[in-house]
C-alpha cells in the first residue's frame, strides 16, 4: 500500500502560485517505445499551465538549456534522467522524472501522477532534493579525462578477470591497497545502485557524503567507508588487467592502465531532483527495493 506523504509541514509550506510564467522544457528518450506518445501528451497537457519552451526526443539537455527553463521534464527512466543531468554540467536545472522504463527509482512520477501534481512539481521549490555530484578525473600518461557522476564511478577488474590492486588515498593521505575485483566511489544518490549490490551502506540521498566500497576484496578488513563530501578520493591503479575500466554511471567508460589515477571530488553544482509529493521520503526504497520486508512478505 503506498505510503502517502501526509506530513502537515509539506501541506502548509506549499502555497499555490501562478505557473503560467514558469518555463518548462520536455525531453524524451528516443530509445523508449512510449516516449514520443507520452511527450506529446504532456506537451498538450502543459500548454496553458506553463510556458512550454520546447519538446524533443534527445539524451542531451543542452537543447533545453538554450531556452532557459525553470524545470525540465525528462520522459524515460533512471538512466535517462542521470544522463540528462550529466549533460547539464554547471547549469543544473530541477529535473522532473517521468518513468516509462522499468524500476523508476529516481524518475518518481508516472504520467498520471505528474498531471495530478503538475502545479506543485513546477512551482514548489520545497520539492527539490539537492544531491551531491562527483567530478571524476581520470589521469593517464600525459593526458586526463573529466566526467560528472550522478551515481558513481566504478573501477572494475575486467578481462581476463584476475585480481587487481588499487591504492586508495583520501585528502592526500594514503589509506590502503585494495586487492580484489575493484572499487566503487559513490554519491548518496548512488548508494542504492551498484554500491548497494556490493554490500555498501544506504545513505539518505540528500546528505553530503561520499561512499567508498571495495568490490569483492581479498581481505576481511576492507569494509565500505563513508567520508564527508568535501573529501578528495584518489585511486591509483597499481596492478590491472587488459580490460580494467573506470565506468561513470554505467554510461561512460575509461580504460585504465598501470599508473593511471582516478580522482573523485564533489562537483560545485548539485543534481536537482523534483520529488513526487504523493510519496514519503523512503517510499521508493520500501516499495521498489523491498527494504525492511520480512521473509515471506510482499
Amino acid at each position: 500500500m503506498p505510503l502517502l506523504c501526509e506530513q502537515s509541514s509539506l501541506k502548509e509550506s506549499y502555497a499555490r502560485m501562478p505557473t503560467s510564467d514558469t518555463r518548462v522544457y520536455l525531453l524524451g528518450n528516443p530509445e523508449k517505445k512510449n516516449a514520443p506518445k507520452v511527450l506529446e501528451e504532456l506537451r498538450t497537457f502543459a500548454a496553458g499551465r506553463c510556458t512550454v519552451t520546447g519538446a524533443t526526443l534527445a539524451h542531451d539537455g543542452q537543447s533545453a538549456l538554450a531556452t532557459s527553463p525553470d524545470r525540465i521534464v525528462v520522459v524515460g527512466g533512471d538512466g535517462t534522467l542521470i544522463g540528462v543531468a550529466r549533460t547539464l554540467g554547471d547549469r543544473q536545472v530541477p529535473l522532473i522524472g517521468v518513468n516509462v522504463g522499468k524500476l523508476g527509482f529516481l524518475a518518481e512520477f508516472s504520467v498520471e501522477e505528474l498531471k495530478r501534481h503538475f502545479d506543485r512539481a513546477i512551482g514548489d521549490d520545497k520539492l527539490i532534493s539537492r544531491r551531491t555530484v562527483l567530478e571524476v578525473t581520470v589521469q593517464h600518461a600525459g593526458a586526463s579525462d573529466r566526467s560528472l557522476a550522478i551515481n558513481d564511478c566504478v573501477i572494475q577488474a575486467g578481462p581476463p578477470f584476475r585480481m587487481i590492486h588499487l591504492d586508495l588515498s583520501v585528502n592526500g593521505e594514503r589509506l590502503t591497497t585494495v586487492a580484489g575485483d575493484g572499487l566503487i566511489v559513490s554519491t548518496p544518490s548512488g548508494s542504492t545502485a551498484h554500491n548497494l549490490s556490493a554490500g555498501g551502506p544506504i545513505i539518505q540521498p540528500d546528505l553530503c557524503a561520499i561512499i567508498v566500497t571495495p568490490l569483492c576484496p581479498h581481505s576481511l578488513t576492507h569494509k565500505p567507508l563513508v567520508v564527508e563530501c568535501e573529501s578528495v578520493i584518489e585511486v591509483a591503479a597499481t596492478t590491472v588487467n587488459e580490460g580494467t575500466t573506470a565506468i561513470i554511471d554505467g554510461q561512460v567508460s575509461y580504460p585504465l592502465k598501470a599508473g593511471d589515477r582516478v580522482i573523485g571530488r564533489r562537483f560545485a553544482h548539485d543534481f536537482l531532483l523534483v520529488r513526487n509529493p504523493q510519496y514519503a521520503r523512503w517510499q521508493q526504497l520500501i516499495t521498489k527495493l523491498h527494504w525492511g520486508h520480512l521473509p515471506g512478505t510482499a
